[in-house]
């Protein structure tokens, strides 16, 4: 064992080595100051024939082992984090769940010129409510025919919008968990298919990151990727593999900055000799060389294990936790040795520090991670018996901004649901003949209009205007609007990120409604939503919504809310309170086993004897059992 890598796999890195010192490193600053995909590149890698590394040759893959495609996307992220997650997330998460559970058919369409790197994969799981918990995922495709009608939202998918090819998870069977889930492949062009803004992310910003939307989809029947209800275990195992990837970029990440910091410490001359040969600088090089050495024993070890087709799951996990981890302590220590200089912008060790935090994040968070060693150090546990028994079902997640009326206006003229919001705006309360400056402060405003990228040009901005004007509002926006776009001062913008909105009425402009800037308004007394696309998330988040084109909306919604008089000062505002929500009224009755006293509750269920939460116990198999005791069902008495 002597723990060393091929002959072919360092020449496969020369190779590899070669093109990202010669095509990639001259312009990394730049793609990392300019949020820029490295398209030219990308293409090249293709040609190259690296984009189906791992992949047969039947398949337009090069036929190589996962170790050579470790080492592929460690060594482009030793010049550029981001260019080595565009290959992970190709390779590990948009390719591989088409090799491993496609039909052959599926493999020829699609997984070919992937691995060919004809076309650029991507992967679609997370979600607002669908993070670490896969089981949160709200995204729906409903059967009809020869087709599944997609409906819902991924955010943070790497490649995307770039990605031709994504496999895309969704809720076919509602109310059983994540059973009830199921992947697609999706492609790049399919009528209501559309893009969130590019994520202006603090790393990795060569690679592209944006949200993908999902209205009524058209998904051919043969796009299903293995059976339905097949989607959780397709993910699960997808990220298993994805984790080497990740490890590898850290790995990467880490290596250049350790090799940058080694170089400047034998130039940079202090109190008579280079700072390497300061004792406090040394043991830092040698730590830092410790660590590496470590990370890339692990993360070869798993692409080892994987390739054998030995079971890889902890492994992976290890290698991706540690080597994150590492990745961090070693780029923080880089830019330590350089002191003042590694501060700088355009500094690699500077670009390193930054790329490396995403690592212990995606893919699994670390804690995800170590959940996933421990259980498989552990094992499967009893259950908890004092607690009743039952694993208790969590309910779904309140919207972001707490729990809202949820009146979306769908049907009808465009002048009916306006007609139908300003009656219920007058109805709570808000008085139309006072308002407040356009621009006063966010935090201080009662009322805000804000304008997202929906907005469209700049003219259109005099729409915002007026409406704030009759609205007797502020004008706010989203972080695009001002940062990006530049249409309104950057004190203007609304969110977690920006200013806070703890006023009474916000309207949404077509704003599709970003985490971080729901968070911002979640204190609103009311939250008004305009937007052309039904699914944007901010229709889950708000009291009054009206779907349309806000070029038209806007106009109407104006005019509706004109007095014909110029606005009076609005009076110091009183809060308006938000309805209490409704009490939940229990499914139906509870019955108790005879034999050991567990309680069966319908609106949980038994899901490990496939009893799916909502069943009413009338409902039950016969054959069903007391979970605790194994009584039969007719030992259970009414409680």
């Amino acid at each position: 064992m002597l723990f060393t890598t091929t002959q072919e796999h360092e020449l496969f890195r020369k190779k590899i080595r070669k093109f990202a010192e010669s095509e990639i490193k001259p312009q990394a600053f730049a793609l990392d100051q300019n949020n820029e995909f490295p398209t030219e590149a990308v293409k090249k890698l293709g040609e190259m024939g690296c984009m189906g590394i791992p992949y047969p040759t039947e398949y337009g893959g090069a036929g190589m082992d996962i170790l050579s495609y470790a080492i592929a996307v460690e060594e482009l992220a030793r010049v550029d984090g981001g260019a080595g997650v565009i290959l992970s997330a190709h390779v590990s998460l948009g390719a591989w769940p088409i090799f491993a559970f496609g039909t052959e058919e599926q493999k020829k369409k699609y997984l070919v010129p992937l691995a060919k790197g004809e076309k650029i994969g991507a992967f679609g799981l997370t979600e607002p409510n669908a993070g670490s918990d896969a089981g949160g995922t709200e995204t729906t495709a409903m059967l009809k025919g020869d087709y599944y009608l997609l409906n819902g939202n991924k955010i943070f998918i790497t490649n995307a919008p770039k990605a031709d090819t994504y496999v895309v998870f969704a809720v076919t069977t509602p109310d059983i968990g994540t059973r009830g889930i199921s992947a697609f492949i999706v492609e790049k062009g399919w009528e209501g298919f559309d893009f969130g803004d590019h994520y202006d992310k603090m790393g990795i910003r060569s690679s592209s990151t944006a949200e993908l939307v999902f209205n009524d989809v058209k998904v051919p029947k043969e796009n299903l990727l293995g059976k339905e209800g097949d989607g959780f275990k397709i993910a699960m195992a997808t990220l298993d593999g994805g984790r080497i990837g990740i490890a590898a970029q850290a790995l990467g990440i880490a290596q250049g900055a350790y090799e940058h910091a080694l170089e400047y410490s034998k130039e940079r001359i202090q109190f008579g000799k280079p700072i390497c040969a300061q004792q406090t600088i040394s043991f830092k090089l040698a730590d830092m060389a410790t660590k590496l050495r470590c990370a890339r024993f692990l993360v070869y070890s798993a692409a080892e294990k994987k390739e054998a087709h030995e079971p890889y799951g902890m492994e992976a996990a290890m290698a991706k936790m540690y080597a994150s981890d590492i990745a961090l302590e070693v780029c923080n220590d880089a830019l330590q040795i350089f002191g003042g200089s590694g501060f700088l912008k355009g500094m690699e060790v500077e670009r390193a520090y930054r790329d490396a935090k995403i690592t212990t994040i995606y893919e699994g968070t670390n804690e995800i991670q170590r959940m996933v060693i421990a259980a498989n150090i552990i094992g499967r546990m009893p259950k908890d018996k004092s607690a009743g028994g039952s694993s208790k079902i969590m309910k779904k997640s309140a919207p972001i901004t707490g729990l809202r009326k949820g009146m979306i206006l769908k049907d009808g003229s465009a002048q009916e649901k306006i007609d139908t919001l300003v009656a219920a705006l007058k109805k709570d309360g808000y008085d139309f003949t006072v308002g407040i400056p356009l621009d006063t402060p966010i935090t201080k405003a009662e009322r805000v209009v804000s304008a997202g990228v929906g907005i469209g040009k700049k003219e259109n901005m005099k729409l915002i205007k007026e409406l704030a004007i009759q609205a007797g509002a502020a004008i706010g926006s989203s972080r695009p609007v001002a940062e990006t776009l530049k249409y309104v001062p950057l004190e203007r913008y609304v969110g977690m990120s920006g200013q806070k909105f703890k006023g009474n009425l916000y309207i949404a402009c077509g704003i599709s409604g970003a985490v971080q800037h729901l968070k911002g308004i979640k204190d609103a007394s009311t939250i008004v939503a305009i937007n052309k696309n039904k699914n944007a998330p901010i229709f889950k988040n708000c009291d009054y919504g009206i779907v349309g084109d806000v070029n038209e909306i806007l106009p109407l919604l104006a005019a509706a809310l004109d007095n014909g008089e110029e606005k009076k000062p609005a009076p110091p505002m009183v809060k308006i309170k938000r309805p209490l929500p409704p009490k939940e009224k229990p499914i139906g009755k509870s019955y108790i086993c005879g034999g050991c006293g567990y309680e069966y509750d319908p609106g949980i269920g038994d899901e490990d004897a496939g009893v799916a939460p909502g069943t009413l116990f009338e409902n039950v198999p016969d054959d069903w059992v007391c979970p605790e005791c194994s009584a039969e069902k007719d030992n259970f008495i009414e409680g």
